[in-house]
């Protein structure tokens, strides 16, 4: 899924995004308030600044995925892979 599409059906009220390959997307800056990303593939994506908030990320694989400044308040992240991903703290989780 390409981000213009992704975007799209987000405006679109589209919520449920889990298994969603994702990998490498740029979506920096967007918002994800509350969307169901369950085992979604986000390795290496560009999640920079983004608005998670609510949003479930379990089983989601953020393995080298850019989280600087995003906002993660109240997101799920049970069983998320995040090795490599940069996190809001500006540290790279081992």
């Amino acid at each position: 899924m390409d981000p213009t599409e992704f975007q799209m059906l987000y405006a679109a009220g589209e919520r449920n995004f889990d298994h969603a390959d994702l990998g490498s997307i740029n979506l920096s800056c967007i918002s994800l308030q509350k969307a169901s990303l369950i085992r979604a593939n986000l390795r290496h994506a560009n999640l920079r600044w983004a608005d998670l908030r609510g949003a479930d990320l379990s089983w989601a694989d953020l393995r080298g995925a850019d989280l600087s400044w995003a906002n993660l308040e109240g997101a799920k992240l049970t069983s998320a892979h995040l090795k490599g991903a940069k996190m809001p703290n500006g540290k790279v989780h081992e």
